[in-house]
């Protein structure tokens, strides 16, 4: 079976998490805690210590620099998914370069506001050390001072595939590519909180959103039918 090691929170995991439940194929998940990267520094042979990383069997895979996607990739050559097609490389590469720059820098900050919330107590500390030392000391404090500002910017970067949605029903093509999945983990990790909506004035994504909440490989023959 395969297992996606985690933290629930991060918008990378949801990424692959939504593509294993697309898929339909059993999967197991294994939260780690965030300070604690011991499982994964084993597993990958003292060769990564991020998330997620994912065991299939003897097989561990891993991302290779912070702009690849060997997971999904893997996930879309084992499950047989069609999320990377030809006709759109290098297009693709752009777009997720931009939604997991752009887009996810808004997402997490606006999510980590609340970080007391999801962040279990005895994890907190590690949590807010990890966070200042990579942003600055009172970073957490800082986003929740310009909360109305991260959202601003959110709504405007979102703004792209606004309009790619007004044209058909995913954002490439008439069935769901990696972008879409890229995009839906970006924008889960905004709202797992519950404290925010999708913006209001984006209704393709949010009719868009709703398409792929649960999406299922099995329906695409009939979602491509419908915008």
């Amino acid at each position: 079976m395969i297992e996606l090691i985690q933290f629930s929170w991060s918008p990378f995991c949801l990424v692959q998490r939504r593509i294993l439940d697309y898929s339909g194929v059993r999967f197991k998940l294994t939260n780690i805690p965030n300070p604690d990267r011991t499982l994964v520094w084993r597993l990958t042979r003292q060769r990564y210590y991020g998330v997620p990383i994912l065991r299939d069997g003897r097989t561990v895979v891993f991302e290779t620099d912070d702009d690849s996607q060997v997971i999904a990739k893997y996930l879309d050559a084992k499950l047989q998914l069609d999320l990377f097609p030809k006709q759109f490389h290098g297009v693709d590469r752009v777009l997720w370069r931009f939604i997991e720059d752009q887009v996810e820098g808004a997402c997490f900050r606006l999510n980590d506001i609340y970080w007391r919330e999801f962040v279990p107590k005895v994890d907190q500390l590690g949590f807010l050390r990890h966070k200042e030392r990579k942003f600055g000391r009172g970073c957490l404090d800082q986003w929740r001072a310009h909360q109305a500002e991260w959202l601003e910017n959110l709504t405007k970067q979102l703004t792209p595939y606004e309009c790619m949605l007004a044209q058909r029903p995913f954002l490439l093509r008439a069935e769901p590519h990696f972008i879409d999945f890229d995009l839906w983990g970006m924008l889960a990790c905004f709202l797992q909180s519950g404290h925010y909506q999708m913006p209001a004035v984006h209704t393709c994504l949010q009719a868009w959103h709703r398409r792929m909440l649960h999406l299922k490989k099995a329906d695409v023959p009939s979602e491509k039918l419908h915008s």
